[in-house]
């Protein structure tokens, strides 16, 4: 039990690309004519790039049945190539990248001390030699206090990056506590979204570990959710009013949870515009019964189209999102913004 709960604490991102196959079971009765047109443009909110220079560290203690399969997903995750192919593989016109640090922790969770800094100049070089196909977020330890707020206003004005990507929760601490808050005052003075990414917390993996991938899937979602919890109720976004919060779907109970409760109704589509709070849910599963219920809660302005490649491979993505929109009920509009629309606009991509 010990191996399994060490494995499932390195084995860091997008979880729940098992799910994905889930959505390809619609039934065949909604493709018929009346079917809405394949979106004519996709962006795609949620990827993972590790430069090669790195040397990955997440087989560490991995069970044999789970190696291979990451194996595989390293490979993906380091290769340029297979990056820029998975675009014309997927028919996806570009992708937002970013580095999570987890990949590249030692085993008492630390990284290099200039190891930040490095990967944000990383993702800026890709960038800007696949200008209009790649787009990046600063990797940023908004734990770090001041520190986090002056690498990701670096990354933000000197390096071109679009956006900060942060994990839920370090240590004790969970994104919105105070050391947290310059960070995120950064993002909102830089007008720049931030990705807030599960991480493996310890307590709930124990917990929850021995119930299988699904067990480490809720745990994450756990403490994803608690991050946008945190955020909502601990007077972070009374600071901070401009702040703009993309949680993923294993995150989705805690919206649903927030919507209905205390200063969490002010996420709804329904609250009044001067005091909506800024909180984004990403589609990664492209399941049709989550992008609607996403839609009815946040508005289909506050959804965006993320898969969580390389751990999720899809092809045929403009044909899964058809399948998705028709079953979700969503109109042209509707789709147009979850495909593109919403991440080109919170990027401030033309």
């Amino acid at each position: 039990m010990v191996r399994e709960t060490k494995s499932s604490r390195r084995e860091f991102i997008g979880v729940v690309g098992a799910g994905l196959a889930a959505t390809g079971a619609v039934a065949a009765s909604g493709e018929t004519s009346a079917q809405p047109a394949m979106p004519e443009h996709i962006v795609d909110f949620h990827n993972h790039y590790v430069a090669p220079s790195w040397k990955l560290t997440n087989l560490f203690g991995m069970p044999p049945e789970a190696r291979a399969i990451w194996e595989k997903i390293n490979a993906n995750l380091q290769s340029e190539k297979e990056l820029l192919g998975s675009l014309a593989d997927g028919n996806i016109e570009a992708r937002v990248i970013n580095t999570p640090t987890a990949f590249i922790e030692d085993a008492d969770g630390k990284i290099p001390p200039d190891a930040i800094r490095r990967i944000n100049d990383q993702i800026a070089a890709l960038i800007a030699k696949r200008a209009g196909r790649l787009y990046g977020l600063a990797t940023v330890d908004a734990f770090a206090g001041d520190d986090g707020a002056t690498e990701l206003t670096r990354a933000v004005r000197e390096l071109g990056l679009r956006g900060a990507f942060l994990e839920s929760a370090k240590g004790d601490l969970v994104l919105g506590d105070k050391p947290t808050r310059p960070t995120l005052a950064a993002a909102a003075r830089l007008d720049v979204p931030v990705f807030v990414h599960p991480v493996t917390d310890p307590q709930l993996d124990r917990r929850f570990a021995r119930s299988g991938r699904l067990g480490v899937r809720f745990a994450r979602g756990a403490i994803n959710s608690a991050a946008l919890i945190n955020l909502l109720e601990g007077g972070t976004l009374d600071e901070t009013p401009k702040l703009k919060v993309v949680v993923t779907t294993l995150a989705f109970g805690g919206v649903m949870l927030a919507a209905g409760f205390g200063d969490g109704q002010r996420i709804r589509n329904d609250a009044p515009p001067l005091a909506r709070r800024h909180i984004y849910v990403d589609t990664m599963g492209l399941q049709p019964a989550v992008i609607r219920t996403a839609v009815d809660l946040l508005g289909a302005d506050h959804v965006l189209m993320g898969t969580d490649w390389p751990v999720a491979v899809e092809a045929a993505v403009p044909k899964r999102l058809q399948k998705a929109f028709a079953h979700a009920g969503l109109n042209a509009a509707e789709q147009e913004m979850v495909a593109s629309g919403n991440a080109l606009r919170l990027l401030k991509i033309t």
